[in-house]
């Protein structure tokens, strides 16, 4: 059975979602529910969604370069970026320059670059990119200035969601569901 949800979304957001070579996705409120928990001993947890963590494994898969950025310090991000082998970049005082130099490492134009984020640090990044995203559930101010709202709140999936649109848009969503279905077996 083939990828069919692609015509879900009108033909400038396949578009966008098909010359993306970078994707940079903010932490808290985008991957997680936006809620920050400490232990008793102060330590922070973080809960992530494992559907939104393959989605960025499969972009690496395809040679979508894949990094988090955010404003917080955050050894759960670090560590969560190093278990999916992709860049985390914490405590990012510019998120905007973060994404430039990102980008120019790469030899990525920003019109190349996705950025995925749900509050007000994320506006300065999100007019310069060439795909601007947030989740469901991300602040008014952000939501009304992005290219595309996810149907997903942020740590509920919203990041799979947008990962699944560009492995669709770039011609990898077939692929990788024969793949993942055994021989002979039909949906």
């Amino acid at each position: 059975m083939p990828y069919s949800h692609l015509n879900d979304y009108p033909a400038d957001i396949r578009e966008r979602a098909a010359r993306v070579r970078l994707a940079c996705f903010d932490v808290d409120g985008t991957l997680t529910d936006g809620r920050l928990t400490f232990d008793s001993e102060g330590r922070e947890l973080k809960s992530f969604h494992v559907h939104d963590g393959l989605g960025l494994v499969m972009l690496r898969k395809v040679g979508i370069a894949v990094a988090l950025v955010t404003a917080r310090p955050s050894a759960v991000a670090e560590r969560r970026a190093a278990e999916l082998g992709i860049q985390a970049c914490t405590a990012v005082a510019d998120k905007l320059a973060c994404v430039r130099d990102l980008a120019a490492a790469l030899g990525v134009s920003l019109d190349e670059v996705a950025f995925m984020g749900d509050d007000l640090p994320d506006l300065r990044v999100i007019p310069h990119v060439g795909f601007s995203i947030a989740p469901a559930n991300a602040h008014r101010w952000v939501g009304e200035r992005v290219h595309w709202r996810s149907t997903r709140a942020g740590g509920d999936g919203a990041v799979r969601e947008i990962c699944d649109l560009m492995l669709a848009a770039q011609g990898h969503a077939e692929r990788m569901l024969s793949e993942a279905m055994p021989t002979g077996v039909q949906a």
